[in-house]
C-alpha cells in the first residue's frame, strides 16, 4: 500500500546527513521522539542524537518534534535539543503536523517526517503529501498497543 510506503527507509537518523536532505530539497524535518530519537528502554537522548540535532540546526534544517506522548517529558527533550515540540499530536491526524509547520515556518513540500511507525508517522506524513522517512525504532520496548502495530508492519514488509 502506498499510504503506507515511506520514501526512504533508513536505520538511524544520524543516517539523515545534510547532504541527502539537500538533493532532496529538504529544508525542514518534522520528528517522532519515542524509539527514533529517544529509546523507550533508556529515556536518554544519546550524544550522537544530541550532535546530530546541533548540526541540522547549524546548517539551517528547521526541526520540531510531533509526538504523540503526553507526557511533560517530551517538553524536557525538546529543552534539552533546543527545538520546539507539538505533542498529543494523535497522528496520523494532519492537524498536529499542520500545526508543527506553522511553529517553524516550513512549507509541506520541503518538510521531511522522521519517524519509527508506519502507522502513524509515515501515514501521517503521505495524509499531508510530505516526504517521510522511516528509521528502525531503537529499543523492542514499546506499548501494548505500538507491539501490535508493529507485527501488522512486519507483515506488510515495512
Amino acid at each position: 500500500m502506498e499510504l503506507l510506503t515511506p520514501d526512504l527507509q533508513l536505520d538511524k537518523v544520524e543516517d539523515i546527513t545534510l547532504e541527502l536532505l539537500e538533493s532532496l530539497g529538504i529544508t525542514a524535518l518534522l520528528v517522532d521522539i519515542d524509539n527514533t530519537l529517544v529509546s523507550r528502554a533508556t529515556s536518554k537522548i544519546e550524544d550522537s542524537v544530541l550532535a546530530w540535532v546541533k548540526s541540522m540546526k547549524e546548517a539551517g534544517i528547521a526541526c520540531c518534534l510531533l509526538s504523540n506522548n503526553w507526557h511533560g517529558v517530551i517538553h524536557d527533550y525538546a529543552a534539552e535539543l533546543g527545538v520546539p515540540v507539538v505533542g498529543k499530536a494523535m497522528k496520523p491526524l494532519p492537524l498536529a503536523f499542520i500545526k508543527a509547520l506553522n511553529l517553524i515556518g516550513a512549507k509541506r513540500a520541503t518538510t521531511a517526517m522522521v519517524g519509527d511507525q508506519v502507522f502513524t508517522d509515515i501515514l501521517g506524513a503521505r495524509f499531508c503529501v510530505m516526504f517521510s522517512i522511516l528509521v528502525k525504532p531503537l529499543s523492542t520496548t514499546d506499548l501494548w498497543y505500538t507491539k501490535i502495530f508493529r507485527r501488522v508492519e512486519q507483515k506488510l514488509g515495512s
